[in-house]
């Protein structure tokens, strides 16, 4: 079995945790997620099967959406309600919603996050999280991230000192979006925590195409496939180069992975790359500029 199954991961698992299940339930070694999402976070988790787990990497760069709750008024350890309080401040008057979108805007585009202390990143060999359950602190390093949109949606409310508002951030691949609410109240000179987060997409996927586990082993027993995304499907957003069968020399070298010439890439093609390779209309290649040869492609997947 071949392709993605875009899961929707309900909170209280590790994506991990879905993965054992996924093997479980399809009777399969072969299955890999997109990218982790934490046990107290629920939303579209895709995950890869079979030949689909070359499409893990490729998966884990695309765009995130997420929605969720940051409360203005205190902080934690993680930087969500997981953690242990470690600033409190009551709020004698609430913020202005523009003066906070400004803000929110603010933290958009290019930027540097600081990775919080309980996260993955390593540092000399060690998650920091581990460093963090020795009560340890390190030098984290920058991480640079890429945020399309950060914005309040609706309005906030005041209650008891405490500042809540929802929030839709859009953004790239490693963005911490815990990090966005500690930084957001940095800037409104207050601290903050991220007390709720949903992944509502993960490109190309969004809530409406994903399954439970239990939905999943439903199928299962009814024999149905029908949620299965084939590789094809998952990489529909790319131009597609029919290689022209009559070539069987250039058949022959794209069958076995090699580096070509731009320029036997149609002329409409060459300014689109990356670009999936289909002989006889079967995915064999996604080519893409070679990193270190001018005028040259390589595959970056072989399928």
């Amino acid at each position: 079995m071949d392709g993605i199954l875009p899961l929707w991961k309900e909170r209280g698992m590790t994506s991990h945790d879905c993965v054992f299940k996924v093997r479980k339930i399809l009777k399969m070694k072969k299955v890999g997620h997109t990218g982790t999402l934490d046990p107290n976070v629920d939303g579209v988790l895709p995950i890869c099967l079979g030949k689909g787990t070359k499409l893990v990497e490729l998966l884990m760069d695309k765009t995130k959406v997420y929605t969720g709750e940051i409360t203005l008024g205190f902080a934690t350890t993680t930087e969500d309600s997981e953690g242990e309080v470690i600033a409190e401040e009551s709020l004698a008057n609430p913020f202005e919603d523009d003066q906070i979108q400004a803000l929110m805007d603010e933290l958009t585009g290019h930027i540097i996050q600081i990775p919080p202390m309980y996260s993955a990143i390593k540092v000399k060999g060690k998650r920091l999280y581990e460093y963090a359950r020795e009560g340890l602190e390190v030098e984290r390093p920058e991480h640079p991230v890429f945020v399309h949109d950060f914005k309040l949606v609706g309005s906030s409310r005041f209650e008891d000192g405490k500042q809540v508002f929802a929030f839709e951030v859009v953004c790239g691949k490693g963005t911490y979006v815990r990090t966005l609410a500690s930084d957001l109240g940095r800037k409104l000179g207050v601290p903050a925590t991220m007390t709720s987060l949903t992944r509502d997409g993960s490109t190309p996927f969004s809530r409406a195409d994903c399954l439970t586990l239990s939905q999943l082993a439903e199928a299962v027993e009814a024999n149905d496939y029908t949620w299965l995304v084939p590789i094809e499907s998952a990489l529909s957003a790319y131009p597609v180069w029919q290689v022209p069968t009559e070539d069987r020399h250039l058949v022959k070298l794209v069958e076995n992975g090699s580096v070509l010439e731009l320029a036997t890439l149609p002329a409409d093609l060459r300014n689109q790359l990356p670009v999936t390779a289909y002989i006889d209309s079967k995915l064999k290649a996604l080519y893409d500029v070679h990193p270190s040869k001018d005028g040259k492609i390589k595959p970056s997947k072989m399928f």
